[in-house]
């Protein structure tokens, strides 16, 4: 497949606003090519090279871009910003210009090649050396293909869909229409790769996604936990079951392959990030575990031995660093809580009961001993009274509350559900729990805070169905003068000329600047109540849920947008407030 033809369905779905329309578009792209092309499609499609665990990194500054393009149309650097500040990417200064140049048109793969080549190119030298790859790329390049490799580059693609809509596109491409996107999703689910689940569609069709199974070094998607606000209602909807204290650290998925000469031993964060160059102390740690493979998860957190104590989810959030990590890990030392096993020595154990899967895990660190890493506490529950006294024991600990679980449920990757239920800690006003919400825009500010050119921002919830962002907040209180200042930077960095067509938003809330939803942010409200305005959850007989007196607490960079809270979960969380104040 050429890459023109590329660009001319990137142009279709820009210009659809219809979910269903982005799919079947998304659904004949796929048809059109071979199993390789459709691989680097969907990498394409989403902005990358390769899967969130690979890391390719083009380090090809914006200015760079910048440089290429003033070279390229012939004029100065301020006549490209001038037009960049007008169209808003420079993706589309690209594609207004004009240029003499011998037009060539190379395929998806030769593009795909072209820019991983990029990303090698390293050392001393290697902006200049880049700028003229780049150059020399772009110039024999029809106007809309070097748009597309240019927001690419620059990381401005944001075609308005997610990994999700790629998947019901595959189920279109497969059968028509999105009855298989469950089989997709699962294969997805045990094999976080987006790019591989199209190759094995297009080259092995249903019998081959169905077919596939875990690989050690490729990521599987967390399970997460659902929410309930007391341990009556958990107790009621469980039963028997058994309960885990709930650290504040970051949530790692550890991969070890004994089966080669040396030992591999990689993390991948809750978002599939690869994070095994942070951790040194941990890799020789997990080397001492005896098995040949394994797959586990666990709570990382920062220990202080002076105080017997964990420190708090910013102390421990240091440590995911690139620079600097001999002496980071002197400093904030980390223990590892092991409380699940995926895989072991050959076996799939998704489909084994917690009881089992526990029970392995116990038997592993009978004959195990580590300062680092250590089996997390499980206690057995019968009564609602067992599971208050645990969680105030917890709370009383400085933790921030707890997770119950189901002794007879599988692990089921990528899905949130009963099967685990977290009770935190309660704070000031009637909502039990924060939410994760994702920033959408910001209003430039008045007063004292037209100095820093913000003054409150919009957020919203994720839409799963949907694969949208639905408004459910505008926040102006909460954050200290250095923090207004640092979410003004970290917006500008992805802001946007328009409304992003995965955004869902009345005219009225309109921001003065948009973003583009990736930036999580933890928000604690007084209650969620119906609102006239806010598009979340709202429906032909509902109105939308919103938060009352919304107020920042922090940013959540372990997450996301797309594990932001859910609309599903936030009319929960609206239905559980009915039964608090009964």
């Amino acid at each position: 497949m050429k890459f023109s033809k590329l660009a001319e369905y990137f142009n279709q779905i820009e210009e659809v606003g219809s979910r269903i329309e982005m799919t079947k578009l998304l659904s004949q792209l796929f048809e059109e090519a071979s199993p390789e092309e459709a691989k680097v499609i969907a990498y394409f499609a989403l902005g990358k090279l390769a899967p969130p665990y690979i890391t390719l990194q083009f380090n090809f500054a914006k200015k760079s871009a910048l440089k290429v393009i003033a070279q390229l149309l012939d004029v100065t650097e301020a006549t490209v910003k001038n037009r960049l500040d007008s169209l808003g990417d420079l993706g589309s200064v690209l594609a207004q210009g004009e240029w003499q140049a011998e037009r060539e048109d190379p395929t998806v793969l030769q593009i795909y090649k072209n820019l991983q080549n990029l990303c090698e190119t390293g050392g001393a030298g290697s902006q200049d050396t880049k700028l003229k790859q780049v150059l020399d790329l772009v110039k024999h390049l029809a106007p809309d293909s070097g748009k597309y490799v240019i927001r690419i580059l620059t990381g401005t693609l944001r075609l308005g869909f997610s990994d999700m809509t790629i998947i019901d596109a595959l189920s279109w491409m497969l059968v028509g229409n999105k009855s298989e996107r469950g089989a997709l999703e699962h294969a997805y689910n045990v094999c976080a790769d987006i790019g591989n689940i199209a190759y094995v569609a297009k080259k092995d069709g249903l019998e081959g996604i169905k077919a596939m199974h875990i690989s050690i070094g490729i990521p599987i998607r967390p399970s997460a936990a659902e929410r309930l606000p007391t341990a009556k209602d958990i107790v009621e909807k469980l039963g028997s079951c058994v309960v885990e204290p709930k650290l504040d650290g970051f949530r790692l998925q550890i991969h070890i392959d004994k089966t080669h000469k040396k030992p591999k031993i990689e993390f991948f964060s809750r978002n599939l990030t690869d994070m095994s160059q942070m951790f040194p102390d941990l890799v020789a740690a997990f080397e001492g575990i005896p098995v040949e493979t394994m797959i586990c998860e666990g709570e990382a957190i920062v220990f202080d031995p002076n105080t017997g104590n964990f420190v708090s989810f910013q102390e421990t959030v240091k440590r995911k660093r690139k620079h600097g990590i001999d002496q980071i890990v002197s400093e904030l030392p980390l223990q590892v809580y092991i409380f699940d096993l995926l895989y072991f020595n050959g076996e799939s154990y998704l489909d084994k009961s917690l009881k089992t899967r526990r029970a392995e895990l116990r038997k592993l660190f009978s004959g195990f001993k580590s300062d680092v890493i250590k089996l997390i506490e499980e206690v057995p529950i019968e009564e609602a009274k067992q599971l208050e006294d645990y969680f105030n024991d917890q709370i009383g600990d400085g933790l921030e509350g707890v997770v119950v679980k189901k002794p007879n449920s599988h692990y089921q990757p990528g899905k949130r559900n009963f099967n685990w239920i977290k009770l935190k800690r309660q704070e000031t006003g009637s909502l039990e729990d924060t939410i994760d919400c994702v920033i959408l825009g910001y209003y430039t500010g008045q007063g004292k805070r037209a100095s820093f050119g913000v003054g409150a921002f919009l957020v919203g919830v994720y839409n799963k169905k949907k694969d949208i962002f639905e408004t459910v907040a505008k926040i102006g209180t909460g954050m200290k003068d250095d923090e207004w200042i640092e979410l003004k930077k970290k917006c500008e960095a992805i802001k946007v000329i328009d409304k992003p067509v995965q955004v869902e938003c009345a005219k009225d809330l309109y921001p003065d600047v948009w973003v583009n939803p990736e930036i999580v942010c933890l928000v604690r409200a007084d209650e969620i109540t119906r609102s006239p305005i806010h598009a979340a959850g709202k429906s032909a007989n509902e109105l939308g849920l919103a938060l009352r007196f919304p107020r920042f607490m922090g940013y959540r960079p372990d997450k996301s947008s797309n594990e932001a809270t859910t609309v599903t979960e936030l009319n929960r969380l609206f239905e559980d407030q009915k039964i608090k104040k009964k």
